[in-house]
């Protein structure tokens, strides 16, 4: 057995079949319901049976994502589809809500739970949370250093993503798509506003460009490093990609990792689909390549150069149905199709006239579906027994089962022949099927029936090999209702700057996490608490341990907060980062240990209102954090940096949104974008979080935020829930 598996996505039968007939150990896939991929074609519960009765004959495994947010009237058809996902032969369920996952393994204790990347595990303390709740399996963060990989893969299970789209946003806390447009990513919707234009206040970055797109992923011959590192599963990402980009996909991985040469495989897959030329991702440190500044689509293999407004000089034999794509400067400058092949190149159509020494990338090669076909097949030897007076007999391996009594043939009786190119037919299942014994003697039987006879063989053969898994119906779930307890009514302040705060908790959130300074702690007045980002590694952790005698408690976005907090004996405040929708989630961080909480924040009031009780807050007045971001939008370019702390990102309607700079461990800049608008929510069920970072001008509003004279607020989801 492999030690490692690739795992491939399923967004419909014939992208896992693609997938499975070219090698993969497993696909995932998602339910016409709670997945994060909604716009996936997706499965329902007999395409997953059949797609699992297919895999599972292969020796390969079938993962179910129901990796969205849950809210509390959705808790009962949630349970019932893992329940029923069980039962159709999935053999592991992810999840992004790590409490909710607690509740379904204490109730399926059978269902095998894995973490999905959406809840932002990156460390340690993470992973030992993860399996605390019952996961036996994390998708890490993409972000994820490779030094930290190595430590969680001791722990448990880990499965790291190796090819496809790269979220701009640390998983799971992205709310751009949800405050923007009303899309949430966390329930399956996200638009990819990263995907569109933007301008940086900043020298060099003010034209229109795609600022936040990143490159896809591809870490290549770098899977040795991950392998070594301890990783059980090389994820490839593209639920929304085609069955060729599948197969080419996981063919790549399987000819690296088999030790051959995987140019051909390579060039296959940047025609499949190529984003900026790939990058190796964060897990190795930032490259220059990680973002994707100039193109933002499919961008395939370079394949020649214009020569002239028509002809492209190329080695490439083109054919007929071809697309390419022109680009100048590294920018797309348009499309273009095949004409007609001369010497040395061939002759191109297109809308824009090309010009001499423009780009050519093959993006459409009309050869390449056929290139990619494989058949995987499982193999069989059968014995068949087929003689008159005595009953039809078929048996493969241990398995055996017998008929009727042959009839004797009045003329023409049934052939060895007839009868293995009869059993060689598998109506679609994975078999290749030899033949040990085939014995026949003036039998007779109509060929509709042995067409019967042979179907029914192989039902009950795949019965035999896989068999029908205990059914889960019928368990009783009992969900908490957390409001028992005396309503909150405390008010939280987030800020970068305390000076002239006063409120019942102040969350100090550092411009530089490298030095923390006691005299900026000690201003304001209030219980102070430590802000801490959802993206943290051991050295972040190590180089933030000389400063916690200053904070009362942690406030954290991400789970590791918990039993860092723990460790360290300080109060815990669970951020909105946190992802709460439900009361499951709620009582389950109580009961994990969690001293005070915060609601999401695409949650609306009513739903607020469903989950308030003593300790839990929401946000409701100030800015919106909308992205974390693990890397540096400009480049790395350190020695031009002009090193503010705050720019704006502008779209392409106007709004701009402030861009917040912070310094972390080794030097790395990271930034966070925040909301276009500022909140402001007179109504509140529960208490009160403010988040005044980098606002200045609101912290004489922090005691009574409705009297700030700000224009152009907005009430976030307060009145419409998350699509």
């Amino acid at each position: 057995m492999k030690p490692y598996e690739i795992l491939a996505p399923a967004g419909d039968m014939l992208s896992a079949r693609a997938a499975l007939s070219c090698g993969a150990d497993a696909v995932y896939l998602g339910l016409s319901r709670f997945s994060a991929r909604s716009s996936a074609e997706n499965f329902g519960y007999d395409a997953l049976r059949e797609t699992a009765t297919y895999a599972h004959l292969l020796g390969a495994k079938v993962y179910v994502c129901l990796n969205t947010l849950i809210k509390d009237e959705e808790l009962s058809e949630f349970f019932e589809s893992v329940a029923k996902a069980w039962e159709a032969g999935a053999d592991a369920v992810l999840m992004q809500d790590m409490l909710l996952g607690k509740k379904v393994r204490e109730t399926y204790p059978e269902v095998v739970l894995h973490l999905s990347t959406q809840a932002g595990c990156c460390n340690e303390r993470g992973a030992e949370f993860a399996k605390a709740c019952g996961f036996s399996r994390v998708v890490l963060a993409r972000e994820t250093p490779l030094s930290e990989i190595g430590k969680i893969s001791k722990l448990l299970e880990t499965e790291v993503f190796v090819q496809g789209a790269l979220c701009t946003c640390f998983s799971g806390q992205c709310y751009l798509s949800s405050f923007a447009g009303n899309n949430s990513g966390n329930r399956g919707r996200c638009k990819q506003p990263c995907r569109k234009k933007y301008s940086i206040d900043r020298e060099g970055y003010g034209e229109f460009a795609y600022a936040l797109s990143l490159s896809d992923l591809s870490v290549g011959r770098r899977v040795e490093e991950l392998l070594s590192a301890g990783v059980i599963s090389l994820k490839i990402e593209g639920r929304m990609r085609r069955p060729e980009y599948v197969a080419a996909a996981v063919t790549y991985y399987r000819t690296l990792l088999e030790g051959e040469n995987g140019a051909s495989a390579l060039s296959d897959l940047k025609r499949a689909y190529n984003r900026g030329d790939y990058t190796a991702g964060l897990a190795f440190g930032q490259e220059r390549s990680l973002l994707s500044r100039k193109v933002q689509g499919h961008i395939g293999e370079k394949v020649g150069e214009m020569r002239s407004a028509t002809f492209c000089a190329s080695d490439y034999v083109a054919q007929k149905g071809d697309g390419f794509k022109i680009l100048r400067g590294g920018r797309e400058v348009g499309g273009a199709l095949f004409r007609e092949n001369g010497k040395g190149g061939f002759f191109l159509t297109s809308r824009e006239r090309p010009k001499a020494g423009d780009e050519v990338r093959l993006t459409t090669e009309t050869a390449l579906p056929g290139r990619l076909t494989s058949e995987r097949k499982r193999e069989l030897t059968l014995s068949l027994n087929f003689v008159a007076g005595e009953r039809a007999s078929v048996s493969c391996g241990d398995f055996s089962k017998t008929y009727d009594i042959l009839e004797a043939a009045k003329r023409a009786p049934l052939t060895a022949e007839e009868l293995m190119g009869n059993f060689a037919k598998t109506d679609g299942l994975p078999f290749a099927v030899s033949f040990d014994r085939v014995e026949t003697a003036g039998a007779f039987l109509p060929k509709s029936a042995l067409n019967a006879l042979r179907r029914d063989f192989f039902r009950s053969l795949i019965s035999h090999l896989l068999p029908v898994r205990e059914s889960l119906e019928g368990r009783e779930v009992v969900f908490p209702a957390p409001g028992k307890g005396a309503k909150e009514d405390r008010t939280a302040i987030v800020s970068d700057d305390l000076a002239g705060l006063e409120a019942d908790i102040l969350i100090y959130k550092p411009r530089d996490f490298r030095h923390i300074l006691p005299e900026e702690v000690q201003k304001g007045k209030g219980e102070k608490f430590l802000y801490l980002p959802p993206f943290f590694s051991s050295v972040d952790e190590a180089l933030i341990l000389p400063s916690l005698s200053l904070f009362d408690g942690i406030y954290c976005d991400g789970y590791y907060g918990l039993p860092f907090a723990k460790a360290h004996r300080k109060k815990f405040f669970a951020g909105t980062g946190w992802n709460l929708t439900n009361a499951v989630a709620v009582m389950g961080a109580k009961e994990a240990g969690a001293d005070l909480l915060a609601l999401s924040k695409e949650l609306t009031l009513r739903e607020q209102d469903d989950l308030a009780d003593e300790g839990v807050f929401s946000l409701d007045f100030g800015g919106v954090k909308v992205m974390d971001l693990c890397y540096c939008p400009f480049e790395k370019s350190c020695d031009r940096c002009d090193r503010r702390d705050r720019y704006f990102l502008t779209d392409e309607e106007g709004r701009r949104f402030p861009l917040r700079r912070y310094r972390a461990a080794g030097d790395a800049c990271r930034f966070e974008v925040y909301n276009c608008a500022l909140l402001r929510v007179e109504q509140h069920a529960t208490g009160r979080l403010f988040d005044l970072t980098g606002e200045k001008t609101l912290a004489p509003y922090a005691k009574d935020p409705d009297k700030a004279p700000l224009t152009g607020v907005n009430r976030g989801h307060a009145n419409r829930s998350m699509l």
